[in-house]
């Protein structure tokens, strides 16, 4: 059992199995895959959570759905507006579109083409996209500026209650699906929200796992805060990882992690890259930078 500081926000194991039942109809349960060639360089038993086989190829689903459908029917009524590069963007749409309410996206306008077609085909007729700014941070203030104007819900992309407990549901599966002790954990950091999740279902139920936070060199926003005792803004970062690019980890993230958090790494963009290549050649597998960070 967790015990901290009552000012604290630790998700709670029930609050996430919840989250974990509202999202069997439209979250894929995503398999845990064990990996022979890794298994075979490392002299270990390595597993992969495979969250690429989403419908919208990420876990950001989990959040965004769980945390729209909590919300009561007259803070709905205006929809929904959040602000996003990529994945949250597709997370957000896709739940719009299941629950048949409105939602505004902002995206920076530098997005790529197809990111946006991907939010505009998860979204259907129920979501309107709006590119704005240069960057997230220019797109995140338009977005805010949006719903504190127009009274509509902002579904943040990662320090949320609700979002923390959806994504928090990775850790059930993983354990539901693991026949044999997991002794490390390693988890793609960005603003931390999934990190969050898993944090808190493992330091209950698989204590003796070690949970291993890793982030890209050049956007070391969570390892940075965690060695200067604050959550810090970094004044700049590399994209590269665009999925976990954020100069500004999630307030409640970092709170978990500085209490729980076994170890926090980060790693080279250009092993990345090399990453990403070799789970293409050796497990068949498509992944984006963020979704590479772990396995590098």
């Amino acid at each position: 059992m967790i015990a901290l500081s009552e000012s604290i926000y630790i998700p709670s194991l029930t609050d996430i199995e919840r989250a974990y039942l509202r999202l069997r109809h439209v979250v894929i349960h995503t398999p845990l895959t064990s990996s022979v060639n890794l298994s075979q360089q490392m002299t270990a038993n390595i597993w992969l959570k495979r969250e690429d086989l989403q419908v919208v190829r990420s876990y950001k689903l989990r959040g965004a759905y769980n945390k729209i459908c909590t919300l009561d029917k007259e803070s709905l009524a205006k929809g929904v507006v959040c602000a996003s590069a990529g994945n949250h963007a597709q997370g957000v749409a896709y739940s719009c579109q299941k629950m048949g309410i409105s939602g505004k996206i902002f995206m920076p306008t530098p997005t790529p083409k197809q990111k946006v077609r991907q939010v505009k085909l998860f979204g259907k007729e129920f979501v309107e996209v709006i590119l704005t700014g240069d960057t997230f941070d220019d797109a995140y203030n338009a977005a805010m500026a949006y719903s504190e104007v127009e009274q509509v819900p902002f579904i943040h992309p990662f320090d949320d209650e609700k979002v923390i407990e959806g994504q928090g549901t990775v850790g059930l599966e993983i354990l539901k699906d693991s026949a044999d002790r997991i002794d490390y954990l390693f988890v793609p950091v960005g603003g931390g929200g999934l990190l969050a999740g898993i944090l808190a279902v493992f330091k209950n139920l698989s204590e003796g796992t070690k949970i291993i936070g890793v982030e890209a060199a050049g956007a070391p926003a969570m390892k940075v805060s965690l060695e200067k005792g604050e959550n810090v803004t970094l004044t700049h970062i590399d994209k590269f990882v665009d999925g976990a690019a954020v100069k500004h980890v999630g307030d409640k993230a970092f709170d978990l992690c500085r209490h729980l958090l076994d170890d926090m790494i980060v790693v080279d963009e250009g092993a990345v890259c090399t990453t990403i290549l070799k789970l293409y050649d050796e497990e068949g597998m498509v992944v984006e930078p963020a979704g590479a960070l772990s396995v590098t």
